[in-house]
């Protein structure tokens, strides 16, 4: 068998994580892509998928020979193009991941341009709350709040998100009043995301007892307009209460950094349609981002 042809079958195999789905995007039967993984991985001498009857997932060598493929897939694939008199035209899958409410509101309302744009890429957007591992999830790039541990990935900052304490006016009408620090906060109802157990200020976190305890949102938000109790929310997910008077913000002079919004990907050389993407993404996400993001 030809090795090129084992190696793109292989990376669509890790790209699809299915051979079912790779097979169909490469035209051949499932048996036939199955046999080409097979071959090369007996020709190295090493097993590069583990294969279950649900699902297909790179093992570590899998993933370290994947990173080495790809390039050199993207190379040859430059090379038919620009003979073809269509360099630079990005193809493929493009897999994208973010927060699910901040996904919503700001990744999934880009892709009907992107596409538009670039008639021979598809697109998966896969909205979770949880921090994704790039590469061994076969994810293009990712949209993620807060800094970044250190990794091999790279990131374009698009914009930041302030972390705000915010309540009722008429829960701060009544006593005992609007908290002066965050001390104070032991005080009054609180409304505890479950994720959050306790709230960061410039001086430092703070443990917080809820008198609500959910783990939405959107949930927080409306119990904090209802007046339940005072909520840490992010300046977006609060932005059009806050425009309407329901809410106020409060501890403003002790409001921790803000929280960088990046988006991620993997290092070494990008294919050609994560770079399309960031071309048309980076520029509407800051401008989002100076519009002060677009409220739930």
């Amino acid at each position: 068998m030809d090795r090129l042809r084992q190696m793109e079958v292989f990376a669509a195999v890790a790209d699809a994580r299915s051979f079912a789905r790779a097979a169909a995007a490469l035209g051949m039967s499932r048996p036939a892509a199955s046999r080409h993984v097979a071959a090369l991985e007996a020709e190295l001498g090493v097993q590069l998928l583990h294969r279950s009857a649900r699902r297909v997932a790179l093992t570590d060598v899998g993933t370290s020979f994947l990173a080495d493929c790809l390039p050199i897939l993207e190379a040859i694939s430059e090379a038919q193009a620009a003979a073809r008199g269509a360099h630079h035209r990005p193809t493929g899958c493009l897999r994208l991941t973010a927060p699910v409410l901040f996904g919503r509101r700001t990744l999934a309302p880009l892709l009907p341009a992107f596409l538009a744009a670039h008639p021979a890429i598809t697109a998966e957007l896969s909205l979770l709350d949880r921090v994704t591992a790039l590469v061994d999830e076969g994810f293009d790039a990712a949209l993620r709040v807060g800094p970044l541990p250190d990794s091999d990935l790279r990131a374009v900052r698009v914009g930041q998100l302030r972390r705000l304490v915010v309540a009722a006016p008429s829960l701060l009408a009544a006593a005992p009043g609007a908290p002066a620090t965050p001390a104070a906060l032991a005080d009054h109802p609180l409304i505890v995301h479950s994720q959050a157990r306790r709230w960061r200020f410039a001086g430092g976190a703070v443990a917080v007892v809820p008198r609500l305890l959910t783990n939405d949102v959107a949930t927080t938000v409306q119990a904090a307009v209802a007046g339940v109790g005072l909520a840490q929310v992010l300046s977006y997910q609060a932005a059009a209460a806050l425009a309407q008077g329901q809410l106020v913000a409060v501890l403003s002079a002790h409001e921790p950094p803000p929280l960088p919004v990046q988006l991620v990907f993997p290092g070494g050389r990008l294919p050609a349609r994560t770079r399309a993407f960031l071309d048309l993404a980076v520029p509407r996400l800051r401008a989002l981002d100076a519009a002060g993001w677009p409220p739930p």
